[in-house]
């Protein structure tokens, strides 16, 4: 009798089990599509992601239905403090507990390479629009993120070359100290020697520095034709309105050089001090009509027009909700897989495709800061220099050191 009991247990758990399993494989079809935001919303970088990214991503939800295969989107939101372990720790709780499916925005570059690694633990997938480091697409690539709107050799190696075409072939360099920083240097350095270029030397400064100015006179005593920011938000902004504070670009011997500049921080700084600036940009609102269009109706909700970044967010969420419904499923491979094979074609980006290392390609333009007197309507502050064609605005695959092309 004991045996018999026993066995009836084990059965009677076994059957639990199943009808638990299929439970839960009947409720998955309804289950909420769940998309996170993780962005700076109250530091030096909420203007480029911020609340920004927030409304970004709900205009997507919102155009897209509210709804795919028959599941209801969910958005959620959270501030990381930009520091990279919070970042991870809520994405772990998204992933783990709230059931989240997708994560995006993910600046700084510090917190984009920590989420990552959480999204490839996890087999989840991880879309990078705020962080630029072009590590994410070399040699900390994964199967499970794309790097969608910008990176640093993009808008670091146009921007040199741009310059470096007027005879500006002298360079010092003022790096933040951190991930981003170290990136838009490399890929920046590359791009000065690779034309023949000097490097006039360099000094790294914290994050969320006030004062620069032993930094500034450092790079004023190089005598370097170029002094090249790379650093991002509130840092850049402070170093261009330190830098007039010391009559570097007065002088006419030497040039700034922004090499991670968003329209929030030509917005801050504006046109009187920003002017005649040139810089690679993922994307202009005042570029077209169709730019115009979107551009306008964020504008009503936030009353300040799009970053990139912002820009980037929406384009990435619907190209990920699309590749849901052609899927057929939420399942992150699946999703993928479709993401990769379909090409992008909206107000953001012509012929868009992504690489096997997670790099979307696409047309990036070099700008120039209008004059105030150029400028027709407010947050018109960009002439539109040229267009680079996504195969030359970005780091040739072959170039990365992303293993997994070889896979691909």
């Amino acid at each position: 009798m004991k045996i018999a009991s026993k066995k009836l247990r084990q059965l009677t758990s076994a059957v639990v089990l199943t009808l638990s399993a299929v439970g839960v494989w009947a409720q998955a079809p309804g289950a909420p599509v769940k998309i996170g935001v993780l962005t700076d919303m109250s530091s030096l970088f909420a203007d480029i992601g911020g609340q920004g990214s927030a409304v970004a991503l709900r205009m997507a939800v919102e155009d897209f239905g509210g709804k795919v295969l028959g599941m209801p989107i969910e958005v959620l939101q959270a501030d990381h403090q930009n520091k990279a372990d919070i970042a991870a720790n809520k994405a772990r709780e998204w992933f783990d507990v709230q059931g989240v499916d997708m994560v995006t925005d993910l600046l700084p570059s510090s917190v984009a390479l920590a989420v990552s690694d959480v999204g490839r633990q996890k087999n989840k997938v991880v879309i990078v629009n705020g962080g630029g480091t072009s590590r994410l697409t070399s040699e900390a690539c994964s199967p499970n993120t794309i790097h969608y709107t910008y990176d640093t050799y993009a808008l670091s190696t146009n921007t040199v070359n741009a310059l470096m075409a007027q005879g500006q072939d002298s360079w010092f360099f003022l790096t933040v100290d951190y991930a981003l920083g170290h990136s838009l240097e490399a890929d920046a350095m590359a791009a000065v020697k690779a034309r023949g270029g000097k490097i006039a030397g360099g000094v790294r400064h914290p994050i969320n520095s006030s004062d620069l100015a032993s930094y500034l006179l450092q790079a004023q005593g190089s005598k370097a034709k170029v002094i090249a920011l790379a650093d991002a938000g509130g840092d850049f902004t402070n170093a261009v309105k330190q830098a007039d504070q010391f009559g570097l670009r007065k002088s006419g011997k030497q040039t700034l050089a922004g090499l991670h500049v968003f329209i929030s921080d030509i917005h801050s700084l504006g046109l009187e001090q920003a002017q005649g600036m040139v810089l690679t940009t993922g994307f202009y609102w005042n570029q077209n009509d169709a730019t115009r269009k979107w551009a306008r109706r964020f504008f009503e909700k936030t009353k300040r027009m799009p970053t990139m970044v912002h820009a980037g967010v929406y384009s990435s969420t619907m190209h990920y909700l699309n590749a849901v419904k052609a899927a057929g499923s939420k399942a992150p491979q699946a999703v993928l897989a479709k993401m990769r094979e379909t090409p992008i074609n909206d107000f953001f980006a012509t012929n868009g495709r992504i690489l096997p290392n997670g790099r979307m390609v696409h047309d990036m333009l070099l700008v120039e800061v209008k004059k105030p007197s150029e400028s027709k309507e407010p947050w018109d502050y960009y002439t539109v220099k040229a267009v680079i064609p996504g195969a030359s605005a970005f780091m040739p695959l072959e170039k990365t050191n992303c293993k997994l092309q070889a896979t691909n």
